[in-house]
């Protein structure tokens, strides 16, 4: 049989995939001997005492000890003066289906939400009743509702 002919734009094309693969086989390398250089070390950020994120670690003598004790989870806790006041509002939304409701305060204006659960007695839209705030997961929450004046 006779020898195939090579044409130049075979050798080209050739000579053109040796080169790629030269070129990224020395990527490789490079990459692998940049990889080398970084460590653990290289990529672990640490907080300060001020909260902010450094590279260098913090110095051990501003380590505070906080118990375990000392951390509160859950809803926010309230201070004593807090809970112990009485605040007067009307009732804005009152849904009797839904057993839940919307009381506007008369000093701010505010709306907070009530379940029919903290409600003492009777109530439509617009009495005037006296209750307290206690804080949970979603927010303000009015507790120990009582009517103060029928609409």
């Amino acid at each position: 049989m006779a020898k195939s002919k090579q044409s130049f734009q075979k050798n080209e094309n050739e000579k053109k995939k040796i080169l790629k693969k030269k070129e990224k086989e020395e990527k490789k390398a490079m990459r692998k001997s940049d990889n080398s250089k970084k460590g653990l070390d290289d990529m672990i950020a640490y907080i300060d005492h001020n909260g902010r994120i450094t590279s260098t670690p913090p110095d051990p003598k501003l380590k505070v000890e906080i118990k375990l004790e000392d951390i509160l989870m859950g809803p926010r806790t309230l201070a004593a003066e807090e809970v112990d006041t009485i605040k007067i509002g009307r009732i804005a939304i009152y849904n009797m289906d839904k057993n839940y409701g919307f009381i506007k305060e008369a000093s701010s204006q505010e709306k907070i939400f009530f379940h029919s659960s903290q409600v003492e007695g009777d109530l439509r839209e617009g009495d005037m009743v006296e209750f307290e705030i206690s804080y949970g997961n979603r927010g303000a929450l009015a507790v120990n509702i009582k009517l103060q004046k029928k609409a």
